[in-house]
């Protein structure tokens, strides 16, 4: 057997786009395990809480628990795995040796949003990263048109995977109901609240649309979200934006069903997995047109090119009275390309990089 060491230690942070990505790809790898075994595949999870991979995957996979220490270079794993796969481009955590290395690109965001000394350091990781790399994935073109914008990327294949999508819509109990819930029609978005994600351009935007609420959703980590509360405080919008906070999935699933549409003004993603989670509702969905987001958000979405508020809410009026006059077929073009973005494909995309590196 090939043994293929994941380095997977951010699954614990579901809340986050990297958890996200790993507990999703690891979970579909799981379901394709007489595959991994007919081409000879040996799967190692690094995690802080192996006990619980365990439950939640495969008993064919291994699960090897993960120390800080192990970022240290004295301390790294010595085990001369067949292939090591860095599951994103941020984490310390390397082979001691220099074993065949697979590294998965989410985004070089930090090239515009790092400075100094800070940003020297994040360089110097991702260029060892880099180095060591004998393929890469990306996950949007994007992603990979900004690698090789702002790095010499070595000469070793590369390959475009894009993440997947839940596979159905979440079914949702027929009396369930949020803690928080508009009385009138609402806005969604979520996302870790940070500069880039532009939240307060929907705050602004909502004093042009009278009838219409807000529901703004995630972890408040920085300054921000003090930025967006005092912007709500300061155009009297209290009665009409909701800053819920980190939500449940079944609530997160319950706005994305219930609200009128789905907006997501961010300025750098390099995938955008929540506009794919609300078109499995078929709902409508406007998007910035900033990086990988047209490329993943496709033709049927509605799209800002700037942000002056006052236009942002007329794309909206245009948009939803074009969803409403022809709902079926928007709905059903929003499912259909939700659906094109499933994680067993990208498992199974995974897999054959790894047999192409093992050969």
């Amino acid at each position: 057997m090939k043994e293929i060491l994941l380095e997977s230690h951010n699954i614990s942070n579901l809340f986050f786009g990297f958890g996200q990505f790993n507990y999703h790809l690891i979970d579909a790898l799981s379901k394709h395990e007489e595959l991994l075994k007919k081409n000879g595949l040996s799967l190692t999870l690094l995690s802080k809480n192996p006990s619980q991979l365990a439950q939640d995957f495969s008993n064919d996979f291994i699960y090897k628990k993960y120390h800080s220490l192990q970022r240290k270079p004295l301390f790294r794993i010595r085990k001369k795995y067949d292939l090591w796969h860095s599951l994103n481009q941020n984490t310390k955590v390397e082979p001691y040796h220099r074993i065949p290395y697979l590294l998965t690109i989410h985004d070089v965001n930090f090239m515009e949003e790092v400075t100094g000394d800070d940003l020297e350091k994040r360089k110097q990781l991702f260029i060892e990263k880099l180095n060591r790399s004998h393929a890469i994935t990306y996950i949007s073109n994007y992603a990979k048109a900004m690698t090789h914008k702002y790095f010499d990327v070595p000469n070793v294949d590369e390959f475009i995977i894009y993440n997947g999508s839940p596979t159905n819509a979440l079914d949702i109990p027929e009396n369930y109901q949020p803690k928080i819930l508009p009385k009138q029609p609402y806005l969604f978005s979520i996302g870790e609240f940070l500069e880039k994600k532009n939240f307060h351009t929907l705050v602004e935007m909502l004093v042009h649309l009278p009838n219409i609420s807000l529901i703004l959703s995630g972890k408040q980590t920085t300054s921000y979200g003090n930025t967006i509360n005092n912007l709500v405080v300061s155009l009297g919008l209290e009665d009409r934006v909701f800053v819920t906070g980190k939500i449940s999935e079944l609530d997160k699933n319950y706005y994305y069903k219930n609200c009128l549409a789905f907006t997501f003004p961010s300025l750098r993603e390099g995938f955008g997995i929540p506009p794919i989670e609300a078109m499995k509702y078929g709902k409508p969905v406007f998007l910035s047109n900033k990086s990988s987001l047209p490329e993943v958000g496709g033709k049927h979405a509605f799209y800002w090119n700037h942000f002056d508020p006052e236009y942002m809410a007329k794309i909206v009026t245009d948009g939803l009275d074009a969803y409403s006059k022809d709902q079926n077929n928007y709905t059903k073009n929003y499912i259909t390309h939700a659906n094109s973005y499933d994680w067993q494909k990208t498992a199974l995309e995974y897999i054959s990089v790894y047999n192409s590196l093992l050969k």
